[in-house]
């Protein structure tokens, strides 16, 4: 119970403020990944992790290793290992994970694998050691005689030991000195060029596991920029600085694409954008005609979308041959996921109908405090059974109780679920249709129409629904002032009814929840977009989300109330005496000569009081709904790779998982050599074995 208590806690703390990522771990999770690979001790029965154990607990199978190989993930056993005994504890583990979490732990993971004699120094001689030892059999040699070198390791008479903050500096320079030095070791004429393969292998050596699949297959094609046939060093300086601020390069090229009519940019207006964002004109010329060459290499055409970018910006990016097995793979698994896909779906609608019934009841007085308001005839104040809504409330409780708030609860309950499940099905579909496929934008126009259709399709559910409910509201008011007046049960009044009474004021209802939808949905969007920023990298909490819903209910709940006093009138049962209405023209005319223009807006501000919070309270309940009642079967959400899932770098930042950090760190450690942690020393083992105490 303490434990579901708490967990009911967190969902509701989340649901509130919203979350960019999870950035701590639970003693729990690391106990049970930790217990779910480790092996015992054949004497002493202790559980730990070997080198194989601890790839699997850190580096799943089913990860993507399409950059970094699983093998190479054991290079990091080292500095799990702190007692450099070849094995990893349950308090190891949990360590390594505790400085997973850091915010620089990239580096200080890099600074511990090559601080050997765990002394809080790395020693020059051990990292030229370990370098040595891991680089590629063909890779092209570094110099660490180098005057670049020698101000961090100082030379063989007099070496220097590197500090945390030190170490961390030469690494983030090492990998253009490496690039540097392979360039003069190519340009052996000396006329500062050097071939498109050349290059290309450069590239590999040092940037690989950074690069997506297109640059990788196109990097011969840079000396395509130029009049030349052979590839400068300012080129290569100008590559390497784009691949090094992608995510700034990211952030201009949307910023600038959101701006454009078409949602396309040429290279002036990505050069104009990032001098509108960076202090000192960050990007050069060349700068930007690299970045535009790549991503044009598919659409020269001068003006590019998202998509195009996005080739160059998301390192997952794989070739169309690797996407189409993929893709053949996934349609081979469709069947035997179809039922799973079908137990989601059911799943999803239970928890949302759930959550809308509960919002619903919440706000239900509110609602029919609103349908007695709108129904009330006459001019004069003395005409009139409600002075106010306020009048109305108190009335209700006192002549029908607490109970009478609730009249008519029933259908609303069963019918908000299905109106919930049409009206943001439809909306989705449109705007998935109505989308540019280039751009992944869509025009406010269309966003219209497509809350407009929504609103359209639902009346269709709901119109039947929400004669009864309304019938149902006023007969506890009927009751009070008509002696004898017999109390209707909801299905007396749908037999009384009939089918073609069911749809009663359906044209006025359309009127409504057209408009209603056009204005809301387009609105909301915006809202959550352009006012708290929500991405796919960021998720907006309920307290967000509710504002965003207040703010744009507001205009659609009141502009629409004229038609829904309309709807009112023509879907509750005339008295005796009152006028009886034949249709949306002829009640509009009659009221505003019976009772005023203003009789037209009665109820407005109980609307905007109903909406607001009956879609926090809807929110609120499936947040926390989804987290204490998760669906059987289901785990942790896996991250998807590829542009399609998400174009966008920043998402692995956002991914805190030990594999993803692991991964991360591992980029920084293979800008020393690609072919870290893959060469194999005479005994079979892998090169941790060296830091493992081996010397």
């Amino acid at each position: 119970m303490e434990s579901k208590a708490s967990a009911v806690k967190e969902a509701v703390k989340e649901s509130l403020v919203g979350a960019e990522g999870r950035t701590s771990q639970l003693t729990s999770q690391t106990k049970s990944r930790f217990n779910a690979n480790a092996t015992r001790d054949s004497e002493t029965g202790d559980a730990y992790l070997g080198p194989n154990e601890f790839i699997n607990a850190i580096a799943p199978p089913e990860e993507d290793y399409h950059k970094i190989k699983r093998e190479q993930f054991s290079i990091l056993f080292g500095v799990a290992d702190r007692t450099g005994v070849g094995r990893v504890t349950l308090s190891d583990f949990a360590a390594f994970e505790n400085l997973l979490m850091k915010p620089d732990a990239e580096y200080e993971i890099a600074f511990r694998l090559f601080d050997v004699g765990r002394t809080g120094k790395v020693k020059s001689e051990d990292f030229r050691r370990l370098y040595e030892l891991n680089k590629g059999p063909s890779s092209i040699p570094f110099d660490w005689e180098c005057e670049w070198a020698k101000l961090y390791t100082g030379s063989r008479k007099k070496q220097l030991d590197m500090p945390y903050p030190e170490f961390s500096q030469m690494l983030r320079g090492l990998q253009g000195e490496r690039v540097r030095q392979a360039f003069l070791r190519f340009d052996a004429d000396g006329d500062g060029l050097i071939t498109p393969q050349e290059f290309e292998r450069i590239i590999v050596e040092t940037s690989k596991h950074k690069l997506s699949d297109h640059l990788l297959e196109n990097l011969h094609t840079l000396c395509n920029i130029s009049s030349g046939t052979n590839i400068s060093y300012s080129q290569i300086r100008a590559f390497l600085n784009m691949i090094k601020e992608m995510d700034l390069v990211e952030l201009i090229i949307r910023r600038a694409c959101a701006k454009s009519t078409d949602g396309k940019i040429t290279r002036a207006e990505f050069l104009q954008q990032a001098a509108k964002i960076t202090r000192f004109s960050l990007f050069t010329p060349m700068e930007a005609d690299i970045l535009f060459h790549f991503a044009s290499l598919d659409e020269p055409s001068g003006r590019l979308s998202l998509t195009d970018f996005a080739k160059v910006l998301d390192p997952s990016w794989r070739t169309q041959e690797e996407h189409s097995g993929q893709v053949a793979a996934a349609t081979k698994s469709a069947g035997s996921s179809f039922l799973h896909g079908v137990l989601e779906s059911s799943y999803n609608f239970a928890l949302g109908s759930m959550a809308g019934a509960f919002g619903a009841f919440m706000v239900y007085p509110i609602d029919l405090v609103k349908t007695r308001m709108q129904n009330q005839r006459g001019a004069r104040p003395g005409e009139r059974l409600y002075k106010n809504s306020i009048d109305c409330f108190q009335k209700v409780i006192r002549n029908e109780g607490v109970r009478g708030l609730y009249s008519g609860v029933l259908p609303q309950l069963v019918g908000v679920a299905p109106e919930k499940a049409i009206k943001l099905t439809v909306n989705d579909l449109m705007r998935g249709a109505l989308t540019d496929k280039n751009t992944g934008e869509i025009w406010w126009g269309n966003e219209v129409i497509a809350g407009g259709t929504a609103g359209g399709c639902q009346v269709v559910f709901t119109n039947p629904l929400e004669i009864v409910k309304i019938r149902l509201q006023v007969q506890g008011e009927v009751a009070k002032t008509v002696e004898g007046a017999p109390k209707r049960s909801a299905m007396w009044i749908v037999r009384n009814l009939g089918l073609m009474g069911l749809y009663k004021g359906a044209a006025a209802c359309l009127l409504r929840d057209v408009p209603f939808s056009a204005i809301y949905f387009p609105t909301y969007n915006h809202l959550k977009r352009d006012l708290f920023g929500e991405s796919k990298t960021k998720k907006l909490g309920v307290l967000q989300l509710l504002t965003a819903g207040a703010i744009a209910g507001m205009p659609a709940a009141y502009l629409t109330t004229p038609f829904d006093v309309i709807k009112t009138r023509l879907q509750v049962e005339a008295r005796k005496g009152d006028t009886a209405y034949n249709g949306v023209t002829h009640a509009a005319k009659t009221i505003m000569k019976e009772e005023g223009f203003q009789a037209l807006w009665k109820g407005g501000p109980a609307r905007i009081l109903r909406s607001s919070p009956q879609f926090g309270f809807t929110l609120a309940a499936y947040e926390v709904l989804k987290s204490v009642l998760p669906m059987p079967g289901s785990g942790p959400g896996k991250a998807q790779t590829g542009v399609s899932a998400a174009m966008s770098t920043l998402k692995e930042k956002e991914h805190n998982t030990p594999f993803a950090r692991s991964r991360n760190a591992l980029k920084i450690i293979l800008d020393i050599d690609e072919d870290f942690g893959r060469v194999k020393i005479p005994d079979g083992k892998t090169v941790p074995g060296f830091w493992a105490g081996k010397k």
